[in-house]
């Protein structure tokens, strides 16, 4: 025989089973080790406090996007986003709590938690980054008193304190007080 005889071609997978068996090399995704890709997380930045985003939470970040104000709402809601059809909160949580870092104003960044119709948008002062939760605090820092019972547990990383935020709680209690000052 020669070997240039064409050799029968091999069965091909559907799809389906092609995909399920993949598996993609440990730590390839982010370039983190194992054990860091457990413990890494993303967190925003507001007014100097660094808040992290819930380890099953959807996100996206949004650079531009017209919010369309409400009459008579507080100046710590700028108002709604239209998120692919549908209306979606925005809050500003710096002015909410009241919070001034010193740091000029500048472009503010849309950061969109969950989806569907628990989507709430929240600016941000900076894109998200990785946030490793190695090192628990023993207890919290000083907190805004109306920030407080949302926050179970604060993490340390290069001098940055990272707060363990509940923000569907957080935004649903923003909402009944919307709701209670339209009333």
């Amino acid at each position: 025989m020669n070997d240039k005889t064409p050799k029968a071609p091999r069965r091909w997978l559907d799809p389906s089973t092609a995909l399920s068996r993949f598996k993609p090399p440990r730590g390839v995704a982010t370039g983190l080790a194992p054990v860091e890709q457990e413990r890494a997380r993303y967190g925003f930045r507001v007014g100097g406090i660094g808040l992290l985003i819930g380890q099953d939470t959807v996100s996206e970040v949004i650079e531009q996007a017209p919010i369309y104000p409400l009459p008579n709402a507080p100046p710590w809601f700028p108002g709604l986003v239209n998120l692919r059809g549908n209306l979606a909160p925005v809050f500003d949580v710096k002015r909410f709590l009241e919070l001034n870092d010193g740091v000029a104003a500048g472009k503010r960044w849309l950061l969109i938690l969950d989806r569907g119709d628990r989507a709430a948008g929240v600016l941000i002062d900076d894109l998200p980054r990785i946030a490793f939760t190695r090192h628990p605090l023993s207890r919290l820092p000083p907190l805004p008193p109306t920030l407080r019972p949302y926050v179970a547990q604060a993490y340390v990383q290069d001098d940055i304190v990272w707060l363990e935020f509940d923000h569907q709680n957080f935004f649903r209690t923003l909402g009944g007080q919307m709701a209670g000052a339209a009333a």
